[in-house]
């Protein structure tokens, strides 16, 4: 009786625009049949609604909001029967108003969201024929209110059920093609739940994720003015660290795209880009893609640090941290910062003075302290891969080479993990180790007055060159507690002559790595620093020291590459002549040195043509059996 009479009373209704009667007839159709308790009536009332709604025609826009809340409730009837009438109620309601549905968009959404997962095949069909036609409307309107559906759809994005996940990534797709919807604006809403749907177990949904992301990549590098970078750096941050692999090397190339894309405005970022990329440089064939993506990222991140970021003044860098002091903020907060969640602390200090669509340097900081706590951790972990730890050395070097004035605060605590990966089983790491130590030991930023260390203990004594610090001037218990720096050794600035006395030290205690890799670390040093300052500096050290067996096996090891070494070519023809006050100097130094070990003394003799002392030595020390 409902279906045959209704849609002629409503129309009567509609030509005596008696729209009080219109809403009446509604509502009796929703609280006595749609919303009863009886099944029957409920199915009544949802086929007289769609019916009402067929009469009224493209009036139905004006009394949608009555039409469909009972429909909506009965989303959520027990018996699917009632939920697959719903749907097709629905259905005909959207198909009469079309575009004027787009005001309740909202809570059609949420309703086919639900039907989306579906136990009953019917329902789940029935919901996506209306999916389509929604779809359908979206598209060809220009009315859609994205501000509006952004939350609902930031919401629906993190559920768990396949389903419900198709169903969102079927609707970021439509309206990713929508020219007049801007979903990019909005990105950083959405970002971090697409790229956990991308982990999903089934391989469709994986490969529909991947297409969205794809197409947001494209319009990224096609509007990238307009993309707000330092809202998701994190978010990439931490996929790039996933134990998913199609959702790290998404988020990899992502990363790699928003560095070269952005540029400095991804510095702030830095320690946390670090964390998660370093790691990924030692991953074997089976991640080779990942790897060399990473690679890129490092690369890239590794060019935007600037000289400019040296020469920072103090004032604005103070900007970059909302609190104070900072001096003791920007190194107690890296302190607790182990992990990769952690470590996106850091960098979010820096956020504040980040513009992601402004291209002016003065507003991005390098906040150093992040960096080098992030280096600092990947030495000391001794599960790390051999590549890994070249990169960590390359981005040390190229922090002192760069940011010599802030690096050097930070020297104390890094010297003797430096010190340490001389021990390395790879030459190359030792290698990249050297050049670092090199630096350290000839840039002119370490003769500044007073650095301070990083961590605020242990202060270095004044600007004396090479005076030997409290911590590093004796190489035995006692041996060396009155060594100060020798007024003849020629000097580079106050680490270098520290650098020695610590890398005999190291020999001293660990007589394997002299035996192994001494003459490669010196011949190495000799390279990078000037050679007849490693060998005058080591020659007054080993002068007081007490160790008699040890300073004999220095001095023969010494001896050894003085005599052999192609790296030591000049100093030996240096030797040769004696003509210079500073050849005749060196001279003196060594031999005094070299007494040590006999053999060694009557070489030195040898090398520099005093063949008469040589002949004298050998008469003394022959009764000795030599």
């Amino acid at each position: 009786v409902l279906s045959s009479s209704l849609p002629r009373l409503v129309r009567e209704f509609v030509a005596q625009n008696n729209a009080s009667q219109i809403k009446h007839v509604i509502q009796i159709l929703s609280q006595e049949f749609a919303l009863s308790q009886h099944p029957h009536s409920r199915k009544g009332g949802l086929i007289g609604l769609a019916a009402c709604s067929i009469a009224l025609g493209k009036d139905s826009g004006l009394y949608l909001k009555e039409l469909i809340e009972p429909v909506l409730t009965c989303f959520n009837d027990a018996d699917s029967r009632l939920r697959y009438y719903a749907c097709e109620a629905l259905y005909n309601i959207v198909k009469v108003a079309r575009g004027s549905v787009l005001p309740h968009f909202n809570v059609l959404f949420d309703g086919l969201s639900k039907l989306a997962a579906d136990p009953d095949p019917n329902v789940k069909s029935g919901s996506e024929l209306l999916d389509r036609l929604l779809k359908d409307i979206v598209t060809e309107s220009n009315q859609f209110d994205l501000v509006g559906f952004i939350p609902l759809l930031r919401e629906r994005i993190y559920s768990n059920n396949q389903y419900a996940r198709q169903f969102i990534i079927s609707w970021i797709l439509v309206l990713e093609s929508v020219p007049d919807i801007n979903l990019l604006d909005y990105l950083p809403e959405i970002l971090d739940g697409l790229f956990q749907i991308l982990g999903d177990n089934s391989k469709e949904i994986r490969k529909m994720c991947e297409v969205a992301l794809g197409e947001f990549l494209k319009e990224i590098k096609k509007n990238p003015s307009s993309v707000k970078f330092a809202e998701m750096a994190n978010i990439l941050v931490i996929h790039c660290q996933a134990a998913d692999d199609l959702i790290q090397l998404t988020a990899m190339c992502w990363m790699r795209e928003f560095i070269q894309l952005a540029g400095r405005v991804m510095l702030p970022y830095s320690s946390g880009i670090l964390t998660a990329v370093l790691p990924c440089l030692s991953y074997d064939d089976r991640k080779k893609n990942i790897k060399e993506v990473a690679n890129v990222c490092n690369q890239s991140l590794m060019k935007l640090v600037i000289p400019e970021d040296d020469e920072m003044d103090e004032a604005k860098q103070s900007m970059t941290l909302p609190a104070e002091p900072t001096s003791e903020e920007s190194v107690s907060k890296p302190e607790t910062a182990s992990s990769g969640e952690s470590e996106l602390d850091i960098t979010a200090l820096n956020q504040p003075l980040s513009f992601p669509c402004s291209s002016e340097r003065i507003q991005v900081t390098l906040n150093l302290d992040g960096i080098v706590q992030v280096l600092d951790c990947h030495l000391h972990d001794t599960s790390i891969g051999m590549m890994t730890r070249i990169a960590v050395l390359k981005w040390l070097y190229h922090l002192y080479i760069k940011t010599p004035r802030k690096m050097f605060r930070h020297t104390d605590s890094l010297f003797p993990i430096l010190l340490r990966t001389l021990s390395d089983e790879s030459d190359e790491v030792i290698l990249k180790d050297l050049e670092v130590l090199a630096e350290i030991a000839s840039s002119p930023a370490g003769q500044t007055e007073s650095h301070g260390p990083s961590d605020g203990s242990d202060v270095r004594p004044g600007p004396v060159e090479l005076h030997i610090p409290a911590r590093a001037g004796q190489l035995s218990s006692s041996g060396m507690k009155a060594l100060e720096c020798s007024p003849s050794t020629p000097t580079m600035n106050s680490y270098f002559y520290k650098f020695m006395i610590n890398l005999l030290k190291r020999f001293s205690s660990e007589r394997k790595l002299l035996e192994t890799r001494g003459a490669f670390i010196i011949r190495q040093l000799c390279l990078l620093l000037n050679a007849e300052n490693i060998f005058h500096s080591m020659a007054d050290i080993l002068l007081r020291e007490e160790d008699l067996k040890f300073a004999s096996t220095m001095v023969h090891t010494l001896n050894t590459i003085l005599l052999t070494s192609s790296e030591l070519f000049q100093l030996r023809n240096q030797l040769k002549d004696l003509k210079t006050p500073e050849s005749r100097n060196l001279f003196c130094c060594l031999y005094r040195s070299w007494c040590h070990n006999p053999v060694t003394t009557v070489s030195l003799c040898f090398l520099t043509q005093n063949y008469k002392h040589a002949y004298d030595l050998i008469q003394k020390l022959y009764p000795l059996g030599v």
